[in-house]
Formats: C-alpha cells, structure tokens, sequence
C-alpha cells in the first residue's frame, strides 16, 4: 500500500474541484482509524469491568479527581471541566450520584449560586476498594501491551496533542 497517497472518504471522491481538503493519507487514515478503535473498544472495556461495581466510568471519574482535590471536594464548575463534561450533564450525573450516597452537594460559602461536590466516605470506600480491579484493568487492556519503548514513544506523540488540545478549551 502507498503510504504517501491521498485518501478521502469513498463517498466524498466526487467532491467539487474547489474542495482543497488536506485528505489523510493512507497511513494517516490507518492511525486515526486505529486510535479511534482503540480508544472506544478501551473505554467499552473498562466501562463493562467498572459496571461490575455498579459504576460508570463517568462516575469512576468523578471519584478519582474527587478523591485528588483538597477536602476531597470541588466546584461543580470546575468538575465539569476536569472531567470535560457540560455543567448540565454533570448536574444530572451528580443527582445519580449523590443518590447513590457516593457524593454530596453543598453550598459555596460567599457565593450563593455556588455548588460543591463532595466525596462521601461511602464514595471513598468504594473508589478504594475499586481502584485495585480498574488498574488491573487499565494494565492488562493497555500499559502491559506495550513494551518500555512503545510506552515511552506513546507518551511523546500524545502529550503535545493533548497539551495542544488543552488550549483550544473555552475557545469556540
């Protein structure tokens, strides 16, 4: 296969003249496929092993980056950006959350429309005592797949991707 040929979509090979769309190339098209695939077949894996537990991921998520704040809480505001969610969609997770008793909302001091979420201790017993099985997880679907090089090469090819990304947030 030529790596270097252009590729568009097959439906879109009749596209107007005037279209200057920088196609993929065929290994361009090749990664992007496979770091689509990969990343949803991962998180369908680890969604299925975390539904065990009776846990999304979404949920798992909010527990990690609970359990990694001060006081173990967090505006509601800035959760929704840590875990790149909408405010409206992190409402109605944190409902089904803190009906489940793993969180708690409560009030911003000095700032009457401000909302915490709080990790509950039941919510820390339950990250502590999934945490184990999910990083089994994340290592046996992905880190143990991929030898010291590939970890390290992978590691420089996202991290400027990701930091690049990062940037462009709040920006549309």
């Amino acid at each position: 296969m030529d790596t270097q040929t252009s590729t568009e979509p097959a439906g879109l090979a009749a596209a107007p003249a005037e279209d200057d769309a920088p196609w993929l190339t065929a290994r361009e098209q090749r990664l992007w496929r496979a770091h689509l695939e990969v990343s949803k077949l991962l998180e369908y894996q680890l969604s299925r092993e975390l539904g065990q537990h009776d846990l999304a991921i979404n949920d798992y998520e909010i527990l990690v980056v609970l359990s990694e704040s001060p006081e173990r809480r967090m505006r509601m505001t800035d959760l929704a950006a840590a875990t790149l969610q909408s405010k409206s969609r992190l409402s109605h997770q944190i409902t089904r959350m803190e009906s489940a008793g793993l969180v708690l909302r409560q009030e911003c001091p000095g700032d009457r429309r401000g909302l915490y979420a709080h990790l509950t201790e039941h919510g820390w017993e339950l990250l502590r005592k999934v945490a184990p099985d999910h990083v089994r997880s994340v290592r046996a679907h992905f880190v143990d797949r991929l030898d010291e090089a590939q970890l390290d090469a992978m590691y420089e090819a996202l991290a400027p991707i990701a930091e690049h990304l990062r940037g462009l947030r709040g920006k549309l």
